[in-house]
């Protein structure tokens, strides 16, 4: 049996305060710059913003259709709408922006921990799952509902 040690905490980052941010800061900056340009020009008009290119190979629902039009309808207050448009998205929206949160207040303090390498990989395999879930379910007439 084998015992499980706990991870020490990584030593404290000496760096000045913006350069342990910067990552994030610029990160927020380029999702809002993004979501004003999606608020200013409707993705709502066809080709407005392009074709998804899976959508036009295949003729089926790719996990990001209706994205861009979900935050879109998210910059307009309009949640329900954005839900209807991406529901994947608009779900996943909060663990993002929960994500940021914690690695943008440990960078603050200089105090980031990040996640084991396991954790990691169950991460991504939890995330490219679900994707590829809601992609089968919304091209089945039972997950109709989900499609953009």
């Amino acid at each position: 049996m084998s015992t499980i040690v706990p991870r020490a905490p990584l030593p404290l980052d000496t760096r000045g305060r913006w350069q342990r941010v910067r990552g994030p800061v610029l990160l927020a900056v380029a999702v809002l710059a993004a979501s004003v340009l999606l608020h200013v020009r409707d993705p709502h008009r066809s080709g407005s913003w392009g074709f998804c290119p899976w959508l036009v190979l295949t003729g089926t629902y790719c996990p990001g259709c209706g994205g861009l039009r979900a935050v879109n309808d998210l910059t307009h207050g309009d949640l329900l709408e954005a839900a209807s448009s991406n529901l994947l998205f608009v779900g996943a929206l909060p663990l993002l922006v929960a994500g940021w949160a914690r690695v943008t207040w440990q960078r603050w303090w200089g105090r980031a921990t990040g996640i084991g390498s396991r954790a990691q990989v169950a991460l991504a395999c939890g995330s490219l799952t679900a994707a590829l879930a809601f992609a089968v379910l919304r091209n089945t007439p039972a997950g109709a509902w989900l499609a953009p």
